[in-house]
């Protein structure tokens, strides 16, 4: 698989200044900030449960199943798997990537219709769009591509909207579905899909797969990739300095995302060379690091170790 095809992809992220980018990377010999927020295939991070995910998406994918279920916790990598898979399907493949999609089934309908470079007049009627949307799956089949239709924060549809969808994927030319689907979101997605009044739609679904958070070996691999990533020739983050940051994270991945760059920024600014357990906590106790409701052992395990020597 190569490249996209027809894809709305998200706008690329905007230049940083000079003097943002070299706020800390040029203190510690880096190239670019390797814990940025924005989901960035090229520092995705291959741990066992990612490794597994994505490969139950290919699978999904290849073997053609109507509909194809991702789920996990709010940062835990969906979104990056997803922007992985569309720099990789070829020209055989017609993508369209929907993102928060919400409204009555005209309005999903679309969104469909954007997300596929097709025109969607705002005066056409639901059965005019569906015609539409119809034909053009059908002239997709016809030149030998099938079409994916990515559905980002699914946990966001309605039932109604998948019912909807639901019954695009009955389209077919004789035996060959004309349309797949991929659904990404929270795990309150599969808890709506295991409804009983939803059994058609999750009959449907011949793949599935939760993203777990991080362990804290995990975290400790994931750190450091990163930070080779965008150019450390050595570790950055101290062994008790990364174990802090999975408790304070309970390994998700965003969460320590946010926290390393947080730490690096104080360890910068205290003219360290390497982050110490010590400059997480103090993170920490300034209340400057959010975790959204996660909680954590954080406090309580630096407080057994406040009396060692800081790293």
């Amino acid at each position: 698989m190569a490249q996209i095809r027809k894809s709305r992809l998200p706008a690329p992220r905007a230049a940083m200044t000079h003097s943002t980018i070299d706020l800390y990377t040029s203190h510690f010999g880096l190239t670019e900030r390797p814990f940025s927020l924005v989901p960035d295939p090229d520092f995705l991070f291959w741990s066992p449960v990612h490794q597994r995910a994505y490969t139950m998406l290919e699978y999904g994918i290849l073997t053609r199943a109507p509909i194809t279920l991702i789920t996990g916790e709010v940062g835990a990598g969906k979104t990056t798997l997803l922007h992985h898979l569309l720099r990789s399907v070829g020209e055989e493949v017609t993508v369209g990537l929907i993102a928060n999609a919400h409204g009555d089934r005209g309005e999903l309908l679309r969104w469909v219709l954007l997300a596929l470079a097709q025109p969607a007049d705002p005066q056409a009627t639901y059965v005019d769009l569906f015609g539409q949307f119809q034909s053009f799956l059908i002239s997709e089949y016809a030149a030998g591509r099938r079409v994916i239709l990515i559905f980002d924060e699914a946990q966001n549809l309605s039932r109604e909207s998948l019912e909807e969808l639901r019954m695009f994927t009955n389209i077919n030319s004789g035996k060959d579905d004309l349309l797949q689907l991929v659904l990404v979101g929270q795990p309150e997605l599969r808890d709506m899909i295991r409804r009983p009044d939803l059994t058609q739609f999750a009959q449907r679904v011949a793949a599935s797969f939760h993203l777990s958070a991080m362990e804290a070996p995990t975290v400790r691999a994931y750190i450091a990739h990163r930070l080779h990533v965008a150019g450390a020739g050595h570790d950055l983050f101290s062994p008790g300095a990364a174990d802090l940051v999975h408790a304070a994270t309970r390994g998700v991945p965003r969460l320590v995302n946010q926290l390393c760059d947080l730490s690096l920024v104080y360890a910068y600014t205290k003219g360290q060379q390497r982050v110490s357990r010590l400059t997480v906590q103090q993170v920490l106790d300034d209340g400057v690091f959010f975790a959204g409701g996660v909680t954590s052992d954080a406090p309580a395990l630096f407080q057994t170790h406040r009396k060692q020597k800081a790293d």
